[in-house]
């Protein structure tokens, strides 16, 4: 098992033990998951008495965060239910700027004595810290909003669905996945509800209902008599959408080489833990590689994770500066690159666009946590660096006046940062297939589903790894690979990209884990891409020492 999936599975078994919940889903439990609490109109009375309060202690700019967030967890194992959990936080947490200086205080007493005190303390926070201000803050301009409210676009939430429906679904997916004799399997639903009401002391109050869920399995193969296994992970992706996702509607499904079905918009994981049982023994007893330079053709479900770490944190502006190092270290990509701009961070197309606002994306939203309305902007134009991820706080050093509306807190209790948006490369003009693609490749590898990575502190060089791996040609695929890793660094990576398939092939990957900052913050996050062929690129092989 990979670290990102045990992690993530181990929270979810911990919290699991921790609040036992009864299948049959008490009534009221569930009534008290759905009940707003409080409206718009009441969440407003409450943040100008807050807004007020930092106005007269002389804050020159106070933003307000309101929020309620709901998680639901429900995991399984073989034929049994591992644990069914449900976790809800509601606080608010306010900001503020004195004397130039920023300052932050966070609560869970959503009542007016509690604003008022929370506000006092972000106040007095502010005023210590200005003592050792060197710079004020410059905000970008933004505009006011006034009262405003968004919603994730969804047709089913998945909190009203029965959990005992769940439940179903996933003990049929694992009974599928058993009855083709895996060792092991394990299988997981988990949903996310933010309700977020941000005030400003500029004048917007915006109310925003956000939605995500995140379907997936594991299933495991061991061969006894060589001493071997293989694990094979679900290719559902976490997607901002409803319960609709695990619709599995049949126009959703992708044939792709290797005999592989893939999923777009909806995903059936039944269907996907049927054929994960087949190509976990075809995983065992696939070919070991040759390691050599091969011509990589790279599936969404793989290249998103690349796109992540050798696009997504480089162009973070705070990792730019240094000003930000933890979890994935700071950047090559200095100033000067982009300042001179003719900096080819890749091919001439290599298009690489940021978006917070890609419907059925893990970071869609209407408005970030500075009450910015989101967009999408270039990062690589013609494969040339044009931009980087900045906020409020710090477009003025790339001497932009508008903020790109990418700051996010994981919490009411958190204070917001810049975050990575959706980080996605743009499908290939030209119309082509993956099959085509594959059909013009003389010596080549087709790598499906993300697997392990290193990449070092300034992003710079990497390896990465996958799930399946097949053999190239000729312009045919010849069979399944194993022991498969790819290492680069990310300048001539992205400069050997010479072909992208069109945007029929166009797809999201992502991950609910992006971690950041200290204390350390979780960001979900989508990745958008078409299969993709990169040239002459090193492969080793994992499993020889020497």
């Amino acid at each position: 098992m990979r670290r990102r999936d045990f992690i993530q599975l181990a929270g979810m078994g911990a919290g699991a033990m921790a609040l036992p919940f009864d299948l049959s889903a008490n009534p009221v439990d569930i009534a008290r998951i759905l009940d707003p609490l409080m409206d718009a109109k009441a969440k407003k009375v409450l943040a100008d008495v807050a807004l007020n309060v930092t106005k007269g202690l002389g804050a020159t700019y106070t933003d307000v965060r309101i929020g309620r967030y709901l998680n639901q967890f429900v995991t399984t194992r073989e034929k049994k239910v591992q644990g069914i959990t449900n976790t809800e936080s509601f606080g608010v947490g306010i900001r503020v700027i004195v004397n130039g200086t920023w300052g932050f205080a966070a609560s869970n007493s959503v009542t007016p004595e509690g604003m008022k005190k929370t506000a006092e303390r972000a106040v007095a926070i502010a005023k210590a810290n200005s003592k050792f201000q060197k710079e004020p803050v410059v905000l970008a301009a933004t505009p006011s909003y006034g009262e405003i409210s968004w919603k994730t676009p969804i047709t089913k939430n998945g909190f009203e669905v029965p959990v005992k429906d769940k439940v179903d679904l996933l003990l049929s997916a694992n009974a599928k996945a058993l009855d083709k004799g895996v060792s092991f399997v394990n299988s997981q639903i988990f949903l996310v509800n933010e309700q977020k009401y941000f005030a400003s002391s500029e004048g917007s109050y915006i109310d925003q209902d956000i939605y995500r869920i995140f379907p997936n399995f594991g299933v495991t193969m061991i061969d006894r008599a060589s001493g071997q296994f293989k694990n094979r992970s679900g290719f559902g992706t976490p997607v901002g959408m409803g319960y609709e996702y695990l619709d599995g509607k049949a126009e959703d499904k992708i044939a792709s080489p290797g005999g592989i079905i893939l999923y777009n918009k909806s995903y059936d994981i039944v269907e996907d833990a049927s054929m994960a049982a087949d190509q976990v023994k075809q995983m065992i007893a696939a070919k070991t590689v040759e390691p050599g330079k091969y011509d990589l053709i790279l599936e969404p479900s793989h290249l998103w994770l690349t796109i992540h770490e050798s696009v997504g944190h480089p162009t973070e502006l705070d990792r730019v500066l240094g000003y930000e190092a933890n979890y994935a270290g700071t950047s090559f990509l200095t100033l000067d690159k982009w300042q001179s701009k003719k900096f080819n961070f890749g091919s001439k197309i290599v298009n690489v666009v940021a978006d917070k606002t890609q419907v059925g994306s893990l970071g869609a939203v209407g408005y970030d946590d500075e009450g910015v309305k989101c967009k999408s902007w270039d990062i690589v134009k013609d494969g040339v660096l044009v931009n980087y991820q900045a906020i409020r706080d710090q477009v003025s050093i790339l001497g932009q006046k508008e903020s790109h509306g990418c700051c996010y807190s994981q919490s009411w209790a958190d204070v917001q940062f810049q975050r990575m948006a959706n980080i996605s490369l743009q499908p290939g003009k030209d119309r082509l297939t993956p099959q085509e693609m594959i059909s013009k490749v003389e010596k080549g590898i087709y790598i499906v589903k993300e697997g392990s990575f290193s990449i070092d502190q300034q992003r710079y060089n990497f390896q990465f790894g996958g799930v399946l791996f097949f053999e190239i040609k000729n312009g045919q695929i010849t069979g399944m690979l194993k022991d498969v890793a790819y290492q680069a660094n990310t300048h001539e990576f992205w400069n050997s990209c010479s072909a992208i398939c069109d945007e029929r092939d166009y797809r999201l990957g992502g991950a609910f884990n992006d971690g950041k900052g200290q204390p350390g913050q979780s960001n979900a996050v989508s990745h958008g891409s078409a299969t993709a062929r990169f040239n002459g690129v090193n492969v080793i092989n994992t499993a020889r020492t020497i």
